[in-house]
């Protein structure tokens, strides 16, 4: 499977494959060598398993890699843990290769990558599991200075939303929603939007099926 995944990366213009592991231990100790921009991570493996291996590479300060975690069983626990470990990305093993590849791309170039499947699952998981603030209201938790537009952005990425439709939703261009969203990111202390959407159904920010109040 790693022999395959490696042909298939390698065969695309703008894509190097620059080393591999057989186990998780030997991934972490990789990472922190090479500091690739996106590291393909197996759930299962001999020894530290995959969803270890994430947790201590992003906790690492030296190393600025996206982790893509792959898995052949679509379940929600490797879902979970994976994201609460700090995965970017969640990916079946039987997704295509041009999936695969587009993954890796997505991850390069800083961004997350979950299926609007997955992504529903998310809000479902961490709405379901997360009260609303007792006000009711999104400055009932100790949010970091936010302004009143970067707290409706956090709302629409906690609703799964892509740039161009929270664009949509808020009258505003695109790129004035990149750099708010990058904002809401830098504050948080999150590497990524789906880092930004588990903030913020823990925290109570929002709400299964609602938006965050606005503050004021």
């Amino acid at each position: 499977m790693r022999a395959g995944f490696r042909i298939i990366l390698n065969s695309e213009p703008g894509i190097e494959v620059v080393g591999e592991a057989a186990n998780g231990a030997d991934g972490v100790r990789l990472a922190h060598e090479l500091d690739p921009d996106v590291i393909c991570m197996d759930v299962q493996m001999p020894g530290m398993d995959g969803l270890e291996a994430t947790g201590l590479i992003v906790a690492d300060p030296s190393v600025t890699s996206q982790v893509l975690v792959l898995t052949t069983f679509d379940r929600d626990d490797y879902l979970f843990a994976a994201l609460t470990a700090g995965a970017s990305g969640f990916l079946l093993k039987t997704a295509s290769p041009e999936n695969l590849v587009e993954a890796v791309q997505v991850l390069a170039r800083g961004d997350a990558l979950l299926s609007p499947s997955v992504t529903r699952r998310v809000i479902e998981r961490f709405g379901r599991a997360t009260p609303p603030p007792p006000s009711g209201r999104a400055d009932a938790v100790d949010l970091p200075d936010l302004t009143e537009r970067e707290t409706e952005v956090l709302a629409q990425i906690a609703l799964g939303r892509s740039n161009a439709e929270i664009a949509a939703e808020l009258f505003v261009g695109e790129a004035t929603v990149k750099t708010h969203v990058s904002n809401v990111l830098a504050k948080l202390g999150v590497r990524d939007r789906i880092q930004a959407v588990v903030f913020a159904y823990e925290n109570g920010i929002a709400v299964r099926g609602g938006a965050v109040p606005p503050r004021g």
